[in-house]
């Protein structure tokens, strides 16, 4: 049995203590059960004794590991859900498999094999892949294995496929075998406290499904509240392409494209950015027109996103997360990644992140530094993507506003 899994600063770098702390819900939970900054941290016993992470820890954890290795790029209910079937979230979990003549080990139940693989070969080498019982150690190989697959062949993979392939490898994915582990899978991620409202899907599938097929929402009304929608008809806009398109106050249906995606239409999208700016950012000089460009150009106005399901403006959800936590951005409430699909959540929150870079380090910064930090982040400002994304947006800005002369083929980044 590991050393020292009575408290979590033995099994836990003092760094990750130190963010777990940093962490709001962690540190309110931990206060509530008598812990104490400066002490050790008792990590909680099951009916049988073995040492268990709350649901509050392992989300944490999830949320560390991603934000810090895997650039927001995973949603971390996956991970939670994933170590609730797997684990029950205990990280001495430990598990034979008779044909691969191995054990699975931790929160994650990872393989000592694939680790190891993930290290030497594919260099996600932030831990050592020993010492899988830990909880952050066995979060971040289990997290590597899943950004691996979500880009297997070469092709981006959908939720389905990913989920299936962690529990019997990529060439399995498919197999009807697997089905069961799926819908163990959305059940878990269904009562996860914050998690989202997906349904269990019963019927298997030949090929692996877009992820945004398990969500059925039709209308507006299930994504947007009636104080949004009333403000919506307002729009004059709005209210003419609502009204030539046979539609009527309740019962607004969302556009489709081909693949049958949700999606906002350029008319909406301005409405949206629109009535955000107005109500929330008036004082912050943020322009409309830029909102719903890095919308255009980042999920193509797709309800679900594009690289995950962060919404129109894909903003991941731990920056949401700090936003709502950190900065009081709380006009909308966030509980999960699940709320950045509604269009108006996901457009505040990327209307606050804009005006959080636009003031950077206390300087006025341009719209390329805005822009091209938008993408991955301002200390990603010069990498290899933001600048296509820049060009890109000036391609696409004209179509919710002209640019003005002035500022035509300026790259000044501050």
């Amino acid at each position: 049995m590991p050393p020292g899994m009575k408290y979590w600063d033995d099994c836990v770098d003092p760094e990750d203590m130190l963010a777990m702390w940093s962490h709001v819900d962690v540190r309110k939970e931990w206060i509530a059960a008598g812990e104490a900054p400066g002490s050790k941290v008792h990590m909680s016993r099951n009916p049988d004794g073995h040492p268990y992470l709350t649901q509050t820890e392992m989300r944490a954890v999830a949320e560390l590991i991603i934000g810090r290795h895997f650039k927001r790029r995973l949603d971390p209910s996956m991970i939670c859900a994933i170590a609730e079937i797997e684990s029950h979230r205990q990280p001495l979990a430990h598990r034979y498999e008779p044909k691969l003549k191995e054990a699975s080990t931790g929160l994650m139940q990872v393989l000592a094999s694939t680790a190891e693989w993930l290290v030497k070969d594919m260099s996600f080498n932030a831990y050592s892949a020993d010492m899988l019982y830990r909880p952050f150690v066995c979060v971040y190989f289990g997290a590597a294995y899943l950004k691996w697959l979500s880009t297997y062949e070469h092709k981006r993979r959908s939720e389905e496929f990913m989920v299936r392939a962690y529990n019997s490898g990529p060439k399995h994915a498919t197999s009807k075998f697997t089905l069961g582990y799926w819908n163990r899978y959305l059940q878990a991620k269904q009562n996860l406290p914050i998690g989202r409202e997906l349904p269990v899907l019963e019927s298997p599938a030949s090929t692996p499904a877009p992820a945004h097929l398990g969500r059925q929402w039709i209308y507006w009304e299930e994504r947007t509240s009636a104080q949004d929608m009333a403000e919506m008809w307002r729009q004059p806009d709005v209210k003419k392409e609502w009204t030539k398109a046979g539609e009527k106050p309740g019962k607004v249906r969302f556009s489709r494209d081909t693949q049958m995606r949700p999606f906002v239409t350029r008319t909406e999208l301005k409405a949206i950015a629109g009535i955000i700016v107005s109500r929330y950012f008036t004082d912050r000089g943020i322009s409309p027109a830029m909102l719903c460009t890095l919308a255009d150009i980042s999920s193509k106005r797709l309800l679900f996103g594009l690289e995950s399901p962060t919404g129109l403006m894909q903003t991941p959800y731990t920056t949401a997360l700090w936003l709502y936590s950190d900065l009081g951005y709380k006009s909308y409430r966030l509980r999960s990644c699940e709320d950045l699909t509604k269009p108006f959540v996901s457009m505040y929150f990327g209307a606050a992140y804009v005006s959080w870079l636009a003031g950077y380090k206390n300087r006025t910064r341009s719209d390329q530094f805005i822009v091209q930090s938008y993408r991955g982040g301002p200390l990603c400002v010069d990498s290899a993507e933001a600048g296509p994304f820049w060009l890109k947006y000036l391609d696409t800005l004209p179509e919710y506003h002209p640019r003005p002369k002035s500022q035509q083929g300026s790259c000044t980044i501050q």
